[in-house]
């Protein structure tokens, strides 16, 4: 794999095309099987899962979850300014810290569950305990992430994440059924609990998988590393303990801010179940209800979310390297490539989903109980996914360059602006779900804004507005519209024929991709027609000679 050095200046695009592509595919298995799984264990059940998720998110957070970005920043930088005899230290001290740090937060979340879950919702905690081991391999996993990251590859990240996610869905849906059989016995009330820990074997499973193959990767490649370390000219070699300072000091910071930018849901979950058990509605309907909310919506939502995801982890070593080595200029336009590249997909995403809510709960949650309530929820707060994708990458961009603190504080005031208008919201109307997106869209809306001015200020960058959101947002529309009518007008005419020959979700299924298939070409006409992406930076994006070539023979360029 590393035959040579790669002297070329990483693409930023291109490498964020490679998590995204990953992410896509990841985020597509992780939805397909949350409908089986769904069908398994329920609403309730997807209830309990989430609950006790959440807070296993939170202690995973405080634990190890910001180590890759941290190795990836501290590694990068040291790579910039060919320490590679550093780089390694680096390595062995961020695998001492998740090992102690890690193995510290899965006992405390094992022995600790019963005091984590509310006593309302006591069917998580055995959910939580199954949970808690996955805590302690996690950090290992994320370590040789941030390791390869730094290096400005994101093969290894990606693959490791598809083979993460599809070891999950398999057991997910494998454990719950052997869960549900051997120890609910014919207690159709205790089918939620033990399906959920089913599923929460399967988060473990996946974690261990893809941990396997970052092993394997790592000792391959392990020659090269040491080939680098034994040719360092650099003459600097830090010693451990200034090194731990290095990683503790980068990634407290990160820890505290996605400690709040996370706890969130959290405080949600529990606000939610509050209120709604003060307003008289019983646990296990509270529990069902914001199942709906955390394994639909929420899902949904972070599908676009994982793109933005992406190019902010490929992003933080070009970003670190050049405000390492003070080239301003190619630090500003790695930070326009990134945000305007991520608009361009998440704006229509969001469309899109407006556009496609029915079809899409239709085929991957068909409950009729709840698929209203699902679909108005898709379609009320699709917009939040923009915001989101636009916080998330900005929370990147303020890491890269080593102001880790920003993000910390913008997460605190807007966590805190966010509580102030769900909590009268939950208690004062009726809105309940609706009450939670709102507040969910108000609380991304604000990191947009408050991590902007955070980059102004120590990049002196100033976003451009007309092709980085105006007219995206145009060709969404315009899309969005195009992309409704054209599946309603295949339902009509190809429904009544295909319904005699093959299910409905799969007349549905076939009606959305061709739809979906549609929406991309006009959603390509529409920003090339009116200026949003030029040729020049179309070369930039991949398969970006290929798109040229189709742009100039339909006359758009």
């Amino acid at each position: 794999m590393y035959k040579k050095e790669n002297k070329k200046e990483t693409n930023v695009i291109g490498q964020a095309t490679i998590l995204m592509a990953a992410g896509i595919v990841v985020r597509i298995i992780g939805v397909l099987y949350r409908s089986p799984l769904t069908s398994i264990i329920g609403d309730e059940g997807n209830g309990y899962y989430s609950i006790a998720y959440n807070i296993y998110m939170m202690i995973l957070l405080v634990s190890s979850y910001s180590i890759p970005m941290a190795v990836s920043k501290v590694i990068s930088g040291k790579l910039a300014l060919k320490q590679y005899r550093d780089a390694g230290r680096v390595l062995v001290c961020a695998l001492i810290y998740v090992m102690v740090v890690g193995g510290i937060a899965s006992l405390f979340t094992f022995f600790g569950a019963s005091f984590l879950i509310p006593e309302s919702q006591s069917g998580a905690v055995p959910v939580l305990r199954v949970l808690a081991p996955t805590i302690f391999f996690s950090g290992f996993l994320g370590v040789f992430r941030g390791y390869f990251q730094a290096h400005g590859t994101m093969v290894q990240t990606s693959v490791s994440q598809i083979i993460e996610q599809i070891a999950n869905a398999i057991f997910s849906v494998g454990m719950a059924i052997v869960f549900i059989r051997l120890l609910s016995g014919n207690d159709s009330a205790r089918v939620p609990v033990f399906g959920a820990m089913g599923s929460a074997m399967g988060t473990g499973a996946g974690v261990l998988a893809g941990l396997l193959f970052m092993l394997v990767v790592y000792y391959g490649n392990r020659r090269y590393f040491q080939r680098k370390m034994r040719r360092d000219a650099s003459g600097v070699i830090s010693s451990y303990r200034e090194i731990f300072r290095v990683i503790i000091l980068m990634v407290t910071p990160v820890i505290l801010s996605t400690f709040v930018y996370n706890i969130s849901p959290i405080l949600d979950q529990t606000l939610f179940c509050d209120v709604m058990d003060f307003k008289g509605m019983e646990a296990k309907a509270a529990t069902t209800l914001y199942g709906v909310f955390a394994t639909k919506y929420i899902v949904l939502m972070n599908v676009p979310v994982a793109l933005a995801n992406s190019m902010s982890t490929a992003m933080i070593p070009s970003v670190s390297s050049t405000y390492t080595l003070r080239d301003m200029d190619r630090c500003g336009a790695h930070v326009k490539q990134a945000i305007h590249f991520t608009m361009m997909i998440s704006i229509p995403a969001a469309a899109g989903l407006c556009a496609m809510a029915r079809p899409i709960m239709e085929v991957l949650f068909p409950q009729r109980d709840t698929i209203d309530l699902a679909v108005a929820l898709l379609r009320f707060g699709c917009a939040g996914t923009v915001f989101s994708c636009l916080s998330t990458v900005s929370n990147g961009i303020l890491q890269g360059i080593g102001k880790v603190e920003i993000p910390l504080r913008n997460s605190a005031v807007a966590l805190v602006l966010h509580l102030v208008i769900l909590t009268p919201l939950l208690l004062l109307t009726n809105m309940k779900l609706y009450a939670m997106v709102i507040a969910t869209m108000a609380y991304n809306l604000m990191m947009c804004i408050f991590n902007s001015l955070g980059v102004r200020k120590y990049l002196g960058y100033r976003q451009e507005i007309r092709k980085t959101f105006v007219i995206p947002a145009i060709s969404a529309v315009i899309m969005g519209l195009f992309g409704y009518v054209f599946y309603q007008g295949i339902w009509f005419l190809a429904s009544p024929v295909l319904l005699l020959l093959l299910p409905v979700r799969l007349v549905v299924l076939l009606a959305m991709m061709l739809s979906i298939l549609f929406c991309v070409a006009v959603y390509f006409v529409a920003e090339l027609k009116l200026g949003g992406v030029t040729e020049e930076e179309l070369s930039g994006f991949p398969k970006g000679t290929a798109l040229i070539r189709l742009g100039r023979k339909l006359q758009l360029l």
